[in-house]
């Protein structure tokens, strides 16, 4: 009788407790349609093109976050599945990790949404500054090693750093022109943040960029 007693209780405890991670669940998000007119004129988003380490904590508007992300890696040319950055080969091998409040994600850019990877609040393990854990959006540029075919480590090393480069430019003039602050980022726990995110071994962190509102 005793064990019934406490068997019942427990029970109950345990089928609320999966409820509440049920609901904790990340859902996809769908985002908006990217808005590719407008903006400033490039010379001009080149001359304030700047970094910043201050940032608001306001969360980005979907728009903007789909506008940003569209911009980085997004792809501009339906017909052959080409993006807004080169890639080595079109190798198009740079994974865009979204960490936010609730949750992180990775930009599927063919469907234009972010795809859940892990619930819960992150953003302070993508990055050793203390402005990481309180800004809206930590990008982490992270390379899938499985699609850069038969290239050698040093064409993988200097390939996927490039591509990278790129990636992160795009976002640094789509803040200029939107009046948005960010700043890229080396100063990443690699082997935690690969683990907290169960990265596979042929999967590698290049670096992270902030993005939000300047204090």
């Amino acid at each position: 009788m005793k064990n019934k007693r406490y068997a019942l209780p427990l029970l109950a405890a345990l089928l609320i407790t999966s409820a509440w991670l049920a609901a904790q669940e990340l859902k996809p998000i769908e985002l908006p349609q990217p808005q590719t007119e407008g903006g400033k004129p490039l010379m001009q988003a080149l001359k304030a093109r700047h970094t910043t380490r201050e940032f608001k904590p306001n969360p980005l508007p979907a728009q903007v976050l789909s506008n940003l992300l569209w911009a980085a890696f997004g792809i501009n040319r339906p017909e052959s599945g080409k993006r807004t950055a080169p890639s080595a080969r079109n190798w198009q091998e740079i994974d865009i990790y979204v960490a936010m409040a609730e949750g992180t994600y990775v930009y599927d850019a063919k469907a234009h949404r972010l795809n859940p990877i892990l619930s819960g609040d992150v953003r302070a393990a993508t990055g050793g500054q203390d402005f990481v854990k309180d800004a809206p959006v930590n990008l982490v540029y992270i390379a899938d090693l499985a699609k850069t075919g038969d290239a050698s480590a040093e064409g993988q090393n200097i390939y996927t750093a490039v591509d990278t480069g790129f990636i992160s430019q795009n976002v640094y003039l789509f803040c200029a022109s939107e009046g948005l602050a960010t700043v890229v980022r080396g100063t990443v726990d690699r082997p935690a943040l690969a683990k907290l995110l169960k990265l596979r071994a042929d999967q590698k962190i290049i670096v992270a960029q902030t993005v939000g509102y300047p204090r």
